[in-house]
């Protein structure tokens, strides 16, 4: 489920697929012959992308020279992991080239938790093999490009009459089921984007892992969550083998889909690093007050902090800097990922840092979730109830 875009905007034709055959997966060999001669100029009509490649485009085009990468890139590969909020912008000049990393940027929200999606509602970020099917540049969140969720697997598998839609990478920094990262990026990526499509990679493909396979600490977690959900077992399995064909090849992996709608890939083995795990210094003594199996797994609306998701975006950036002052020495920027509770009556009612910052610089951010005004609550059916959302914060000098 993700936010509102004006749905105005540049759409792609549908991709004939196989039932047996994810064609999304090869965009490097599957280029149709429509022409895209016309697609920059387009994107140039509207006054924001106008002002913004004005802006950014020569920037981009040094950063790319100073890293020994051709510009424009004729390919882009995007590879997101939802566990580590992180997205890899890949890039090469000629096909026959192996990608190379451009950016690796910080997704700086998160909804639902590990796992694909499965209808609509369950506030879930799809995990999967998909391509960028839209480039809207009237987007509510600065910015945005929209994925092709459904796909032929989503199609098979999830909720038949309601599987979800509306999934985009957008900027503002908020989500309801997105992948949202700053303004700043977003910019950066549509422009390199909109030139790959303008010459003639019509379906840049965007693979979404639930973490980043050679993470011990991120192997660990996921492990864990497999054991309570050993039904999604096949399926990361075969998420892991296309994320090591890459590493291995640096190349995009074969994928194809069997008659049940599983993805079918080939394994690929190679060494995962071994990661030195430490202890928390201190551990959290505030309890959940609900029970993960008494929060619905899926809603209608989700709630909204007062003000909106301009508003929220507020809270959070200046919480951002003002832990700054709490980074440890020598550190300028960090990531802190907190999950919370918001009741049926709208109150936040729980906090927790799960992931980044120190003790003292956890504490006070959780204290500010706690602390926060009463949102609009989620509604099921029209019955308020209540919802776990997760949050990342960036704490550091750039904010």
């Amino acid at each position: 489920m993700g936010g509102f875009h004006m749905r105005k905007s540049w759409k792609l034709g549908l991709f004939a697929l196989s039932p047996f055959f994810l064609g999304t997966i090869l965009p490097a060999t599957a280029q149709t012959s429509v022409s895209t001669l016309n697609f920059l100029s387009y994107q140039r009509s509207f006054p924001r992308i106008s002002d913004m490649m004005k802006r950014k485009e020569d920037t981009l085009m040094k950063q790319f020279q100073q890293k020994g990468l051709t510009w424009p890139a004729k390919y882009v590969y995007l590879r997101s992991f939802k566990y580590d909020s992180d997205m890899e912008l890949w890039v090469k000049g000629r096909k026959e080239e192996k990608y190379k990393l451009f950016k690796t940027y910080k997704i700086c929200a998160l909804a639902g938790t590990l796992g694909p999606k499965r209808m609509a509602g369950d506030y879930q970020v799809p995990e999967g093999f998909y391509y960028i099917n839209e480039f809207n540049p009237r987007s509510l969140y600065h910015l945005s490009l929209g994925l092709n969720y459904p796909n032929a697997s989503d199609r098979l598998l999830s909720d038949l009459s309601q599987p979800g839609g509306d999934i985009y990478i957008h900027g503002s920094c908020v989500t309801t089921g997105c992948i949202p990262i700053t303004d700043d990026q977003i910019e950066e990526l549509y422009i390199i984007a909109a030139h790959a499509k303008d010459l003639g990679e019509d379906f840049i493909p965007v693979h979404i892992f639930p973490i980043n396979f050679k993470n011990q600490r991120s192997l660990i977690y996921l492990n864990r969550y497999l054991q309570n959900f050993s039904e999604n077992a096949a399926f990361e399995k075969n998420m892991k083998n296309a994320f090591f064909y890459f590493e291995k090849y640096r190349q995009l992996p074969l994928v194809l889909i069997n008659g049940k709608g599983d993805y079918v890939t080939d394994e690929v083995s190679l060494a995962e690093p071994t990661v030195e795990l430490r202890p928390k210094k201190k551990v959290t003594h505030m309890v959940q007050p609900i029970k993960d199996e008494d929060l619905p797994k899926v809603v209608e609306k989700l709630p909204l902090f007062p003000g909106g998701n301009e508003a929220f975006q507020e809270f959070i950036t200046n919480l951002g800097k003002d832990e700054v002052k709490d980074l440890e020495n020598g550190q300028v920027k960090t990531f802190v990922l907190i999950e919370y509770i918001i009741d049926k009556d709208g109150s936040p009612v729980y906090a927790r840092v799960i992931r980044g910052g120190n003790d003292e610089m956890n504490e006070k951010i959780e204290t500010a979730f706690m602390k926060m005004p009463s949102w609009a609550p989620a509604t099921v059916a029209g019955k308020k109830v209540p919802i776990k959302l997760k949050q990342t914060i960036m704490v550091g000098v750039d904010q």
